[in-house]
């Protein structure tokens, strides 16, 4: 009783920090999920899927001041990459720095503006995959996210556009508390990328719900903020669609508190979902890969893979499930997730789960954690390698199935070159 009561405490105290809009279809999905979070209360320490983060700066009335980042050092991520930009500056649309939201095959609108109509496509989207992906498992922040978060773009994909879509967020204020909540909807037979990039602010909640139609192709690419003492929790919920895929990938460096949570379902036959993330953190870092997929259907593919490099007492975290239900024959499941520690303070926290309803499957999971391999290390130093950039090689040689996952040749150049960067500035 007494840790349920603390739940709705916490509720209580993050609300009156809170406004609610109400009004059109997004109102009435807001008051939904409002009810939502009410009676689930905000996540503890004592909670099964928190038992390695711990949410108190998430569920905190305000946010923790946070200096301000100016990566002066090198230009932002996908900057040589042609693209359409849509810019936030501490969670809020900035259209002085943004493109025209107009592309071929894509119809682009913000949040706040579409949900006042009475009548929109995304009623059937916003707040819809993120009900869903509260069981089995609760995830208060994301229904409190849909239900005050108040910027946000709804992208509706027919066609294949010639140059993927940029969601930019910039942090310019100490005490930013952002929520952004976009969906994306590709219809049967299109194909978009979406790149993310940004600190966004000192406290980010984020919700991206995707709903990739038959024969349709998702790829999202996240780039986040290196802004070190930043907090952000981020929920990615998408069903997939027969013959479809979808895939994506995060590079994380730096940040006092990271949690990604991915919910994916995959309810077409034949279809894919790859889920995969890098992460570096030096120092007071704690970083958080929480993934969930559901296969519902025959002849799927799903990929979870995560690698972390951890140094100076940093602390990761990766908690993956595959579910197989009843029917979903031939699924074939993937999940590794490994840790490299470049020192003997560092943690790695592993939870990999198989939950199987099926009996002609194939599916694995893995977790390891370790140092730099020695005889590796000594093999490029013998051949007149020096220490730290031997270091650097085998540090990328450890990311590069993670980074593989990414089709785009150039943009995964473009995360290399960023790795890179973060090994140099923090080799001693």
């Amino acid at each position: 009783m007494a840790v349920l009561q603390s739940k709705q405490d916490a509720l209580q105290a993050r609300l009156s920090g809170l406004q609610f809009a109400p009004g059109g279809w997004l109102g009435a999905a807001r008051s939904e999920a409002l009810r939502r979070v009410t009676a689930m209360g905000l996540p503890g320490k004592r909670d099964e899927y928190w038992r390695y983060s711990d949410p108190t700066g998430l569920n905190a009335t305000d946010a923790t001041p946070v200096d301000l980042f100016d990566p002066l050092d090198e230009p932002a991520p996908f900057s040589g990459v042609d693209r359409l930009k849509i810019v936030f500056v501490d969670g809020v649309f900035d259209a002085s720095q943004s493109d025209a939201l107009a592309l071929e095959g894509v119809q682009i609108e913000h949040l706040a503006e579409a949900g006042r109509a009475d009548i929109h496509w995304a009623s059937a989207l916003y707040g819809v995959l993120e009900t869903r992906g509260q069981s089995p498992v609760q995830r208060p922040l994301a229904a409190l996210n849909s239900a005050f978060a108040a910027q946000g773009v709804l992208i509706r994909v027919t066609a294949t556009p010639s140059k993927p879509i940029s969601l930019i967020y910039q942090h310019k204020t100490a005490t930013s508390d952002a929520m952004l909540h976009h969906c994306v909807k590709v219809e049967s037979g299109a194909e978009v990328t979406i790149l993310e990039n940004g600190a966004a602010a000192a406290r980010l909640s984020h919700v991206m719900e995707v709903d990739v139609a038959d024969g349709a192709r998702f790829h999202h690419i996240r780039a986040q903020g290196r802004a070190h003492l930043r907090q952000a929790i981020t929920h990615l919920f998408a069903r997939i669609g027969r013959n479809a895929a979808f895939k994506s990938f995060t590079l994380t460096a730096n940040g006092h508190l990271t949690r990604n949570e991915a919910v994916l379902e995959l309810l077409g036959a034949d279809s894919v979902a790859h889920v995969a993330g890098a992460a570096l953190g030096d120092g007071d870092f704690h970083h958080d890969d929480t993934v969930f997929i559901t296969h519902a259907a025959e002849r799927c593919e799903s990929r979870q893979v995560f690698k972390k490099v951890l140094k100076n007492g940093a602390v990761g975290v990766f908690q993956g499930k595959i579910l197989v239900k009843q029917g979903a024959q031939k699924t074939d499941g993937y999940q590794i997730s490994q840790a490299l520690m470049l020192d003997d303070d560092s943690q790695f926290l592993a939870k990999p789960e198989l939950e199987i309803y099926a009996d002609d499957v194939k599916c694995s999971h893995g977790s390891t954690s370790g140092a730099i391999d020695e005889t590796a290390l000594f093999y490029l130093r013998s051949r007149g390698v020096p220490l730290r950039a031997a270091q650097s090689l085998l540090v990328l040689a450890f990311l590069a199935e993670a980074i593989a996952e990414i089709e785009d040749e150039e943009i995964s150049d473009d995360i290399r070159q960023r790795l890179q960067s973060w090994l140099a500035r923090h080799e001693h």
